[in-house]
Order: C-alpha cells, then structure tokens, then sequence
C-alpha cells in the first residue's frame, strides 16, 4: 500500500471521509485532494460553506506534517489563516494544494490554495502545525 492509499484508509470514520475528501497525491513536500462540493456542505447560497473549506484545507496540511514528523509523534493546528477569494457552486469540485513554507522540528508552517473549476482561486489557507515530541 502507498503512502497516499495508506492515510486515505487512515482517515476513514473521520471527518476528512465525512467531508469526502480524496487524497489524488501525498509526498513530503505536497499533498493534492479533492472535493466534492455536496449540499450539506453549502450555505442557504448553495455555494461552499467557509467552514468546510478550512476543514478541507487543514486536514491537508495537517497530512503534510504527518509525513514529515518523527514516526510517534503527535500534531494539532496551532493557528491558521484563511483569505476567501471566490465561491465554489453546489456539485462542483474542488482541488486543494498543500505546501511547506516551512519543516522544522517543532513546528511546520502549511500553505494551501483552493482552487475550483477551470483552476480559480477560492481560497488560500496558511497554517502552523505544533509537532510533539513521542511520549518518553
């Protein structure tokens, strides 16, 4: 099993399944997934509600840092920063792109964009995840 199937079947019974987030590519230094924009998870607009949008983007960044942590550690959000660019319609998908701004030992910065149909920006999401140390 890849590395990419491997935390796809690592996040089953969570919210990034419940969600429906689909991992399409997971390295050290990427993390690409899409998602399907579904009623439930659109506002009275019927475009993609913000709050699913910024759970999409930190469940990609917090993957990111997943892959690049010491095997025992542990990681958490510590603070994230999402600009809203443009809306995502009801049934369309969208794309998120996460990158490492920064890998360091106890914390990573990650830069997502959210992209919709035809490539547009609908959002961009910088986030610092703590990394733990395992427990010993």
């Amino acid at each position: 099993m890849d590395l990419k199937q491997s935390i796809q079947e690592k996040l089953k019974g969570l919210l990034p399944e419940l969600l429906g987030i689909e991992l399409a590519d997971v390295t050290t230094d990427r993390v690409i997934a899409t998602l399907r924009v579904r009623p439930e998870l659109c506002t009275g607009g019927r475009i993609a509600h913000g709050g699913a949008i910024m759970a999409f983007a930190d469940t990609l960044g917090a993957i990111g840092t997943i892959v690049n942590m010491p095997r025992d550690a542990s990681t958490a959000t510590i603070e994230s920063k999402t600009n809203f660019i443009g809306g995502a319609a009801e049934g369309t998908v969208i794309t998120g792109e996460a990158t490492p701004v920064h890998k360091g030992r106890t914390t990573q910065v990650w830069q997502t964009r959210v992209t919709g149909a035809g490539g547009k920006l609908v959002a961009l999401v910088t986030q610092t995840q703590i990394v733990k140390a395992p427990p010993g």
